[in-house]
């Protein structure tokens, strides 16, 4: 059940609150600005350590918003010798001797500073902007007459080949190349698969130009959100290794349990005194809300760090990760296929590792995607089949994509027309079954007709939204789903009242109430003398789309 209003309640005894005054780097991906302006680090340079010691080429994908981007700001900074900058961590301790710290040519590929739907042309002077900066800094011409091999190099592929063979020649020392978020070309033009199609053609041309430097490279690293299929990085690069499934590096990005404890406890008190909280209740709702995110098999689990950076910046927990962004793509997608919406809390969505790994925008099956921008996790695995099992991370993922999904099922949902689970609630607590009636009809009412990529296309609608209404009625009361013999389709309970519902389709809403009776489902409610038990049948038309026939009985 969730917390009631807290200033209603007195703060339970608890360690004095020391005052939070830390700086907090909500949003700050840059690690030199991070460190000089004194904002709070979490340590991941043991992690960068182990990653320079034992490999060269490396691929990580997380989803957003995960601390990629100040991950590779850290690595560059490192490769730089910017040594006065990590005084003090991890890393410090393994590297002192000073020649450990000599600066390499850093070539840092950021995607993430650019928009690349509103122009064909965006991904191709994103690059031309990071090589002639190059090109400036090593004093290069951009002619290319002198690379003898062109076959299947582009210019801009041969101008970056150009600046790392002279920034070789200049420094005696091999390059360095980091490339973040290398897919936010692909991904966000994945509604305009003429600019994908080019964009892929212009990362062929581009990353083919590091075949033939291996000897004048000496450490690779790229992330990004998802592993796109047939994208030439990979290809080119087949000795990347993808460490996104690796037990070593699970806690690489986000803040584990033991972090959290160790680096933001004045915060987590703060927390804990402004919604009335002990500290342990606070850490229970912190990990109910932001917790869960799970890369490899049993491995440590990981919060996200910008929810829960936000959290403690305003002592509550709020949706933080949404408002960076809705997944209207994903929406779509989903809204438009037979996807069985009921799997994504039952955890009965299943899937191998190279099939969580790669992406191919042909693919029907939405769960690798799902997994990949983080509305999934890993929540089991099986050994004997190499078989991973999905579901939601926490309650901040699995409440905010229900909420974007109920929209593309019935565009009247939404707080101004107070059709929605907030007013559901209301009605159900206090027992004004006209209103409950009212809220179901209106948001069934809205089913779009555009659903002819369905097999069953009205049935699937309206068994996603019964289920949509109720599993988002249970962020606020007690609501149980069920589709077995054994319980009715809805039982929802409240302080005063309990609602046993039983739907069906183009049938009699009296069949609806014989089945809870004959079923026995107002049986374990029996000894139930303080609450009142209503028995509710509901059909839909199938043809009008709309509540067909409404019954009530008491129990």
């Amino acid at each position: 059940m969730p917390v009631t209003s807290a200033k209603l309640k007195q703060p339970p005894e608890q360690s004095p609150v020391p005052p939070v005054s830390r700086k907090l780097p909500i949003g700050i991906q840059d690690f030199p600005s991070l460190k000089k302006d004194n904002y709070l680090y979490v340590d991941k340079t043991e992690y960068i350590y182990n990653l320079i010691n034992t490999g060269k080429y490396y691929f990580l994908s997380r989803p957003r918003r995960f601390g990629k981007s100040l991950l590779t700001s850290t690595m560059a900074a490192y490769w730089e010798g910017r040594k006065e900058l990590f005084k003090g961590l991890k890393i410090e301790a393994h590297l002192t001797d000073v020649q450990a710290w000599p600066p390499h040519p850093v070539f840092y590929f950021d995607f993430n500073g650019e928009t690349y739907h509103e122009a064909s042309t965006a991904l191709e002077s994103s690059l031309n902007e990071h090589l002639t900066a190059w090109e400036k800094q090593y004093n290069v011409q951009k002619a290319i007459t002198q690379i003898e091999d062109k076959e299947g190099i582009s210019e801009l592929g041969l101008r970056f080949r150009y600046v790392v063979l002279e920034a070789y020649r200049q420094t005696g020392k091999r390059a360095v190349i980091l490339v973040d978020e290398y897919d936010k070309p692909l991904l966000e033009v994945m509604d305009k698969p003429e600019f994908e199609e080019r964009n892929r053609y212009i990362f062929k041309g581009f990353f083919s130009s590091l075949k033939k430097l291996d000897k004048y490279i000496k450490f690779v690293f790229i992330t990004g959100v998802t592993k796109f299929e047939k994208v030439s990085i990979f290809s080119d690069l087949n000795q990347l290794r993808d460490i996104s499934f690796s037990k070593e590096y699970a806690g690489i990005c986000g803040i584990t349990e033991q972090e959290m404890r160790e680096y933001f406890l004045p915060e987590i008190l703060a927390v804990a005194e402004e919604q009335c909280l002990s500290t342990e209740e606070c850490f229970t709702q912190l990990k109910q809300k932001y917790d869960g995110y799970h890369f490899y098999q049993n491995g440590v689990g990981v919060y996200n760090p910008f929810s829960l950076l936000n959290a403690f910046a305003d002592k509550a927990f709020g949706s933080y990760w949404f408002s960076t962004g809705t997944p209207t793509f994903l929406v779509n997608r989903i809204t438009n296929t037979d996807f069985d919406v009921k799997k994504l809390t039952d955890s009965s969505l299943y899937a191998d590792e190279q099939t969580l790994s790669d992406y191919r925008a042909d693919n029907p099956d939405l769960v690798p995607l799902l997994y990949q921008t983080g509305y999934l996790t890993i929540v089991g695995f099986d050994s004997s089949s190499g078989e991973y099992t999905l579901s939601f991370p926490n309650n901040e993922v699995k409440y905010g994509f229900l909420k974007s999904l109920i929209k593309g099922y019935s565009p009247k949902y939404g707080s101004s027309s107070g059709k929605n689970v907030f007013a559901l609630k209301r009605h159900a607590e206090t027992g004004n079954l006209d209103g409950i009636k009212d809220v179901l009809t209106a948001l069934f009412s809205s089913m779009p007709y555009s659903t002819t990529k369905k097999k069953d296309p009205v049935e699937h609608y309206f068994q996603s939204m019964f289920f949509l209404i109720f599993t988002l009625l249970g962020e606020l009361i007690e609501c149980e789903i069920h589709s077995a013999n054994g319980r009715a389709d809805c039982i929802l309970t409240t302080k005063k009242f309990i609602y046993l519902f039983e739907f069906k389709i183009n049938g009699r809403a009296e069949e609806a109430l014989k089945q809870i009776d004959e079923k026995g489902y107002a049986l374990p409610f029996a000894a139930e003398y303080e609450r009142k038990l209503y028995k509710i049948g509901v059909v839909f038309d199938s043809k009008k789309r709309t509540l067909k026939d409404w019954k009530v009985a008491e129990g």
